[in-house]
């Protein structure tokens, strides 16, 4: 498996949160699994730092039980979702 780009991460979890529509979440593994069929939970990782990226750039929000929340210090599971 080849590790996808970071631009490539960012594509497949912004198309994904556009088509969930407003205020609707995708879970981080969902773009994993978009990205790799086999394997994809190696992914998980760069996928988690790209949407922390993309939040420092005021493209989505990080939340947890519907609050936003910073990413690299929540514990437990995350979704994304547009800004």
């Amino acid at each position: 498996m080849t590790t996808p780009s970071p631009s490539e991460v960012r594509s497949v979890l912004l198309d994904l949160v556009r088509r969930r529509g407003s205020g609707k979440t995708v879970c981080p593994s969902e773009a994993a699994r978009a990205l790799a069929a086999e394997g994809w939970r190696d992914l998980m990782e760069d996928v988690r730092q790209e949407a922390y990226r993309m939040a420092d750039a005021g493209l989505v929000d990080i939340t947890q039980q519907g609050r936003v929340v910073d990413g690299r210090t929540a514990r437990g599971p995350i979704r994304v979702r547009l800004r």
